[in-house]
């Protein structure tokens, strides 16, 4: 159970389902409903303090309940009480859409991956809150230069609240790999010689599994690494002969770290923090290894806050404040975590030494010295659009695996 409270949020995160496709399929609110508007100018500060209902769908709050809770306890005046309810990416847009059309809206602030963020994007379900109101948060001005690409594919709507470099990775037992592959080349061999010794779980359903997708065309040297219909070439041809030698894909990331665990799997994908959290946990043994391979960049992964329309201003303005007081440093050294979302901070000059206590020894004992200069030295892209990666996970669970998809 600690496992999936842990990490079971990032497959749910850090995947844009396939039923993505269902929700942006809805269109826009009807005509005669139209998505509620919130009137008026959003003041400085809310005329009385005001009860906050976060929903978080990307298992967002492991990084920033503290924060919220921290803004709260000092804040009274702005905001009295926070409620926290979690749900799946898929269901948000659906949930948001009927309390709008409704006009009956009691989600204030919404936690989101990408996903969630496109699907309300589509359907016009967020709060324009920057193109008037970015001056008050100018802690966005000290994103890191990956993390404000980001926030950029977040538009208007989403603030970038934590964020990370991701994968893709490969993670192994050194006692079973002495020698690990270096190059793509090198991990088709290895798992032509070890058959159903290499694994990765099904893309639309795990991060790891989705940023080895998106990672895969830049370490080929496909044509083009956003186009998964016409430019992954490359990219295609590779995994479907990667699939003669493997077994099956599990549904699910955490089934990876249980096969890697047992010695069912010698190789699995992984990301930082698939690759941290679990060996904190005790779920993958402490002396697991990760290597990248050789030509890869980073496919970056972010967390964002949205209001949906009709939110009150007086609630819009306490999101406001609690949003600027979490991109602060010290509340942002608090996403460290136990490496759910390693590094996770999305600011700059955010060291481990300003994260509570917990956070550095798990980082201290199980990180990697080896992540800072992986991070520093290899480029990083921000992952598909929600259009193209829908497409991308089509075409896989058609031409490449579908069929092998088993739940553990």
């Amino acid at each position: 159970m600690h496992l999936q409270r842990k990490m079971i949020a990032v497959t749910g995160q850090l995947a844009v389902l396939t039923v993505l496709a269902m929700l942006t399929a809805c269109g826009a609110p009807a005509p005669n409903k139209p998505a509620t508007e919130s009137g008026g100018d959003v003041p400085e500060k809310p005329a009385k303090a005001v009860t906050l209902n976060v929903l978080d769908v990307a298992g967002n709050l492991q990084l920033t309940q503290g924060m919220i809770d921290d803004f709260v306890q000092q804040h009274h005046d702005v905001i009295s009480k926070v409620t926290y309810s979690k749900g799946p990416a898929p269901e948000l847009a659906g949930k948001i859409k009927a309390q709008q059309n409704a006009n009956r809206v009691d989600i204030d602030l919404v936690l989101t991956g990408t996903d969630g963020l496109a699907a309300g994007q589509e359907q016009g379900l967020w709060t324009d809150l920057l193109s008037k109101y970015s001056d008050r948060l100018p802690g966005m001005k000290d994103y890191l230069p990956p993390a404000q690409k980001m926030q950029e594919l977040g538009g208007k709507e989403g603030v970038t609240v934590t964020y990370y470099p991701s994968g893709p990775l490969l993670e192994y037992m050194p006692s079973k790999v002495a020698s690990p592959p270096k190059t793509a080349a090198d991990l088709l061999a290895y798992a032509k010689a070890n058959k159903g010794k290499v694994m990765y779980a099904r893309p639309a359903n795990s991060g790891p599994g989705r940023t080895f997708l998106m990672g895969l065309p830049y370490i080929l040297g496909d044509k083009d690494p956003k186009d998964p219909v016409n430019g992954w070439d490359k990219t295609w041809a590779y995994l479907k002969e990667l699939n003669q030698y493997v077994d099956f894909y599990p549904s699910g990331t955490a089934d990876t770290m249980k096969a890697l665990a047992n010695g069912s799997a010698n190789i699995i994908a992984s990301t930082t923090g698939w690759d941290i959290n679990p060996r904190v946990l005790g779920t993958v043994p402490k002396e697991a290894a990760i290597t990248p391979l050789e030509g890869f960049h980073w496919v970056t992964d972010a967390h964002y806050a949205v209001v949906p329309k009709g939110v009150s201003a007086d609630k819009q303005a306490a999101i406001l404040q609690l949003l600027q007081f979490m991109l602060t440093p010290e509340q942002q050294a608090k996403a460290y975590d136990k490496g759910y979302f390693y590094p996770g901070p999305a600011i700059k000059g955010v060291e481990l030494a300003q994260a509570p206590q917990e956070s550095k020894d798990a980082i201290t004992e199980f990180g990697r010295p080896e992540y800072d200069k992986l991070i520093a030295d290899n480029p990083t892209e921000v992952p598909l659009d929600a259009k193209a990666l829908v497409a991308a996970f089509d075409k896989w669970d058609r031409e490449v695996g579908g069929s092998k998809v088993k739940s553990q």
